[in-house]
């Protein structure tokens, strides 16, 4: 067999193979005449039947099955030669496989780039750090009693916190604008959910009253026709409702599975929980922080074939996303895959990046990392030793989590030869701003 390799790019190779007639011939030969032994022709007895009749029939055929089986491990016996490491399906040209010719064709493909790897010690990161505090817990109590709150008719003027059922017109100039009708439309005041200032217009009034609140539709509003103009909105306040909040008592503790009726056990709890997720989205925050770094640091030319499979991988995990929330699916399909091409080019980037650190520094998954993410997931569920055992009873399900705790390995190898610095977070700071603001 004879082997030549050309570089036509990059990354591109083309590899041109030449099997000698007689490796291909005696292939043919000798299936055939297995096929003596085997195949019925009326006129011959069974296992008699002659080479030449076997031959004519089947011959074409048998030829063209040997071929298919001497390019695939013709080629595999080549690329092992020359030690090269396909980037996607090598694609077969100029075959030529006539009989009595032998068999010579050419592989077009692509080869992962070696990754030559920036030193992590120059890199700094600021990695932010949170303690969960008696006020942050006080503040999510009240946020939870907010969420159970009741509407009560308030036979008052409104104020902050108050929800107002409204009708309301929006004018520029004098003409009303499309956007700007609304009817039984419910505004908490305070909330700072529309306009600014027309909220606050709206304190002291009462039901029943008509009035005329005056604003200003800031420069960045999303509305190109609106951004920054005056406006003037007729108000016709339909109800001031005052809300209750629920006394915290054996009822609403038990909505939080405290049987003990204790204040303190329920606060207890809900700081055990709020630590729990603070320390996930530090840790989402801090990793995407390493990957975005990593991702900046390190110029790789990528296998094109890579990045065409990627991002065909996103675009269908985005389609089925959609179908699952209902979308039209004929208008899904019409999507074109280079919408997610710089997305796929990233994640490829890092996925060599992160591949290279791992056999430089021959990471492995901590078993005990494994077992505590999937004890995490499980956790959320009403029977969780069910989770784990759909985890631990398939190779696939577990290895996917292997490889989540390979990337944290990989983020904690970086962070222990870069430059951090931790910086002090408030709880509200890290989770969505004003969660448990009051």
């Amino acid at each position: 067999m004879q082997v030549s390799v050309e570089n036509t790019g990059a990354l591109g190779r083309k590899v041109r193979v030449e099997v000698p007639e007689d490796k291909v011939s005696s292939e043919v030969s000798e299936r055939l005449q297995k096929m003596t032994k085997t195949t019925n022709v009326q006129g011959f007895r069974p296992g008699k039947v002659p080479l030449k009749i076997v031959q004519g029939r089947y011959g074409l055929q048998v030829r063209k099955e040997v071929v298919g089986e001497l390019i695939q491990s013709s080629l595999y016996e080549a690329i092992t030669q020359e030690d090269l490491k396909p980037a996607g399906q090598p694609q077969i040209e100029e075959l030529n496989d006539e009989s009595g010719a032998g068999l010579a064709y050419t592989a077009a493909f692509e080869v992962y780039p070696e990754v030559k790897l920036k030193e992590v010690g120059g890199l700094d990161f600021e990695k932010p750090t949170c303690d969960v505090s008696d006020d942050d817990v006080t503040g999510m109590i009240e946020m939870l009693r907010k969420q159970r709150r009741e509407l009560k008719v308030a036979e008052r003027a409104a104020q902050n916190g108050d929800v107002l059922n409204i009708n309301f017109e929006g004018f520029i100039d004098g003409e009303a604008f499309e956007g700007g009708l609304a009817e039984n439309y419910e505004l908490e005041l305070g909330s700072n959910s529309f306009i600014p200032g027309f909220e606050d217009g709206l304190i002291g009034a009462s039901e029943g009253d008509d009035v005329v609140v005056n604003v200003k539709f800031p420069e960045e509003y999303g509305n190109e026709v609106l951004k920054g103009k005056d406006a003037e909105f007729k108000v016709k306040v339909n109800l001031v409702n005052e809300t209750v909040l629920p006394e915290i008592d054996e009822a609403f503790m038990l909505e939080f599975n405290v049987k003990d009726g204790k204040e303190e056990t329920l606060r207890v709890e809900i700081k055990r929980n709020m630590e729990r997720e603070v320390a996930l989205t530090l840790r989402r925050q801090i990793k995407d922080t390493v990957m975005d770094a990593l991702h900046e640091a390190n110029d790789i030319e990528l296998p094109q074939a890579l990045v065409e499979n990627e991002s065909h991988r996103a675009k269908h995990e985005f389609e089925n996303n959609l179908k699952k929330q209902g979308h039209n699916a004929e208008a899904i399909g019409s999507l074109d895959a280079s919408v997610f091409t710089e997305q796929a080019k990233k994640r490829v980037s890092l996925q060599l990046i992160l591949g290279e650190i791992i056999k430089q520094n021959e990471l492995k998954a901590d078993p005990a990392k494994v077992k505590e993410m999937i004890e995490q997931v499980a956790s959320g569920y009403e029977d969780p030793s069910a989770v784990l055992n759909w985890y631990y009873s398939d190779q696939k399900n577990l290895a996917e989590v292997e490889s989540l705790s390979l990337e944290d390995e990989v983020v904690d190898w970086v962070l222990g030869h870069a430059k951090v610095t931790d910086k002090a977070c408030a709880f509200d700071e890290i989770m969505n701003k004003g969660q448990t603001a009051g």
